[in-house]
Parts: C-alpha cells; structure tokens; sequence
C-alpha cells in the first residue's frame, strides 16, 4: 500500500529547509508517521530522509504542492523569501499554510504575513527555543503567533514534533519578538562566560576549574527573573540587596583585570558605562535593572 493511501491530507506535512533543524522537524514528522514531502536549495540533504519515507521533491512548488501544510526553517527570512516569493511557489501556496519557524526579527516576521495575505496564504510565524537535539522529546520549546483559528487548525500536525507549544497571540510579530528577547539573554550570557574563561585563563585558571563555580553563578539568576520582570513592570527599580553603585565598582574591577592582560573588555565596559549614567541620572540606590528604562527611552 503506498503511502498516499494510508494518509489523509490533514496528516501531510512539507518541510523546507533541510539544515541540522530542518532536518530534526522532518525526522520528527516521520517518526509520528505523517507523510513528509521535503525540499532543500543545496541537493542531497534529503537522502537520509528518503531512505527513512520523506518524499523527496525536485522542487519547492513541487514541494508545497504536496501537502496543506509547510514548515519553514531556513537561516534567516532573506532566504525564505528567496523561496516563498518565487512565482511558481506562491502559486501553488494559494489557500495552504505556511508555518515558518525561520528565525528574524518581528517586522520580517509582519512583512511575511502582509506577502502571505495578498498572495492568498495563510500564515503563522513561530520560533523554536531548543536545540535541534530536543526536537520530537517533551524537552521542545515551540512558540506561534498569528490566527488562532488556524493554529488550532495546524496544531495536531505541530504536536508531533513534540515538547511544548504556545500561542502568543494573534499579532503575528510576537513570537519573533520573544525569539529576540530570548536569545538577547542566552548570547549575552554566552559573550560573558567566554570573557570570563577568557580572564580566567589569563590567572592560571583552567576552564574546567572554573566551570562547576561559573554554574553556581549561573543558578543564582533564575530566582531573580521573575522578582525583577514584577518589578520592572511596576516600575520598582529597588537596589535594597545590590545597588547599582556597587555593581559599577564590581564592573570596574573586571575591566582593570581584563585590560591588564590585554584582554578586550569592550562589552564590560559597555555595561559599567549604562550603569554610570543611570547613577549620574540620579538612581544611585536602585538595583542594576534601572538599566531597563534608560534603555528602554527613545
């Protein structure tokens, strides 16, 4: 029996863009045992999905055209509008849904889903916030935003990529603007913790030394989190525990130590100067979240 006989339109799915988490997507849908046409610009990135059942289209109208559903995972939305907005594409899109989980900042996110409205389209945007490892297994992180109606439609076909999925609303922007936000705070962690192996090494500190104590600092964030989004959103900047004049001195000293080993503290220095001005404003005693409002002033 073909495969086309054992599924119904509504358990189809195509994807396209097959890099490491295009890959992951499709693998997942087939592990659900949807039927999975895929499409990928650089050939023979589909030969292990065939093997495994995907159907291999020659090309991405051909690939649309296979199923009522399209994910989109590609490196950024020029390259999805170099696809998506071809002629012979958008064609064959008309009255499907585009699901594109490409990652780019919200107003790609709007421009995609005013193309899609007048080309017939319908349209979600998504993000994913795990890694390609944690797709398909309860460890996933989806986010959407766009129609809710056509997200209910779509979200047995989603499901089967596994963990968690949430809808943040109908504005088709927003889940691109938690994407942002979201990885603002892993890359900023991630610049501080390779300046601190960084200084570290340069004091005859071995990575793997420091690592178990960076840890230990790393959990002492995740209480704070929310304490501080509550207060930030009241409008309650308190520095009772830690003002922001003793997290300038402490900056400081990062700055003096990494500089002395002709380390570059350009990204310390940065935040010890938006800790100076909101001291110079005045909010000396508030905590180092002040630095949200002076950011936040246009």
């Amino acid at each position: 029996m073909s495969s086309h006989t054992e599924h119904t339109d509504q358990s189809a799915v195509t994807v396209l863009g097959l890099g490491p988490m295009g890959r992951a997507l499709a693998g997942a849908f087939l592990e659900a045992g949807l039927r999975v046409a895929v499409w990928n610009r650089t050939p023979g990135r589909d030969r292990e999905l065939v093997e495994r059942g995907a159907v291999g289209a020659g090309s991405p109208e051909e690939a649309v055209a296979a199923s009522p559903l399209t994910v989109v995972c590609v490196v950024n939305y020029d390259a999805a509008d170099a696809v998506l907005r071809r002629a012979a594409v958008a064609d064959a899109l008309k009255g499907r849904t585009v699901v594109n989980l490409t990652a780019d900042t919200p107003d790609r996110a709007r421009d995609a889903a005013t193309w899609a409205a007048a080309h017939g389209v319908r349209y979600l945007d998504g993000a994913i916030m795990t890694p390609t490892t944690t797709i398909g297994t309860p460890a996933a992180v989806f986010l959407h935003s766009g129609p809710r109606d056509l997200y209910a439609e779509h979200r047995p076909v989603l499901d089967a990529l596994g963990g968690s999925h949430t809808h943040l609303g109908e504005e088709i922007g927003r889940a691109a603007a938690y994407d942002i936000a979201l990885l603002d705070i892993f890359w900023t962690a991630m610049a501080g913790y390779a300046h601190a192996l960084a200084v570290a090494r340069a004091e005859g500190v071995t990575a793997t030394e420091l690592a178990p104590f960076a840890r230990g600092i790393g959990e002492i964030i995740p209480p704070f989190i929310e304490e501080l989004a509550e207060g930030v959103d009241r409008g309650d900047y308190s520095g009772d525990v830690n003002p922001i004049t003793s997290a300038a001195s402490s900056m400081a000293h990062i700055v003096h130590a990494s500089e002395a080993h002709g380390i570059d503290a350009s990204v310390m220095r940065a935040a010890e100067g938006l800790a100076r001005r909101v001291i110079g404003l005045g909010h000396g005693t508030d905590g180092f979240i002040r630095v949200t409002e002076l950011l936040s002033r246009r």
